[in-house]
């Protein structure tokens, strides 16, 4: 079976997820809920060194996805992941692409208006 179609198995639920991450709550890069990341040329070799939940971000990560989806497909918290993943990005193993990170759209009246409009036909 290919590396990719191998379900994720994660530890035992006697494996604190922090215990991941070395009790870090927090990575080397601030990272939002909606950055994507992607693996551009991923090396299998590599992937197999890996501990088995960095192994499997970087294996989601052939295509592009967020850091919510993978918290999500994981069964992760969205802090364990991403501290996965900035030690994934340092070593320059991911890219991850750059985000407004909320900054850009903070104070822009038209977004909201266009957010509390889609909100409005939804519930319609």
């Amino acid at each position: 079976m290919p590396a990719s179609a191998r379900p994720f198995e994660p530890r035992s639920s006697r494996v604190r997820p922090y215990a991941l991450t070395g009790g870090r709550t927090r990575g080397r890069r601030e990272l939002h809920v909606e950055t994507l990341i992607s693996v551009p040329d991923p090396d299998p070799e590599y992937a197999a060194a890996l501990l088995p939940e960095s192994r499997e971000v970087y294996e989601q990560a052939h295509r592009p996805i967020s850091l919510a989806e993978l918290s999500a497909h994981l069964d992760l918290p969205l802090g364990v992941v991403r501290v996965l993943v900035s030690d994934l990005a340092s070593e320059g193993a991911v890219f991850v692409h750059p985000t407004g990170g909320g900054q850009v759209y903070r104070h822009d009246p038209d977004v909201l208006e266009r957010v509390l409009d889609g909100l409005n036909r939804l519930s319609a």
